[in-house]
């Protein structure tokens, strides 16, 4: 059993930037392929970015150069870097832990781009 808590969501004007967190806990973090996944009102949950147990990286194309995942094993935590934030990039935001068949949810983070 994994358990996701995710962080750092807010208001932002356009064109600022935000930095997502997720510490996890209750099993080997460095096993995990890690992403964060994102819900606006009315829409389907979507891919915004992964990372894998070694560190290869894979993003929407929406957010492709604007956002950056990485993940730090020893603190068993995922970032999500977000730069030039737009109005559209407005969702909840969530993480995600994966490894074979089982996965796991955080409860999400809120992200509003607006001025």
């Amino acid at each position: 059993q994994v358990q996701l808590v995710e962080s750092g969501g807010g208001l932002v004007q356009p064109g600022g930037s935000l930095r997502l967190s997720c510490a996890a806990s209750g099993s080997i973090f460095s096993w995990y392929h890690m992403g964060w996944y994102r819900q606006a009102p009315g829409k389907q949950r979507e891919l915004v970015a992964t990372i894998t147990s070694g560190f290869s990286t894979n993003y929407a194309d929406s957010v492709k150069g604007r956002f950056t995942i990485s993940r730090d094993n020893a603190k068993n935590t995922v970032y999500l870097q977000m730069n030039s934030l737009k109005p559209e990039d407005t969702a909840v935001y969530y993480c995600n832990a994966r490894r074979g068949v089982m996965e796991y949810w955080g409860q999400g983070t809120q992200v509003t781009v607006s001025s």
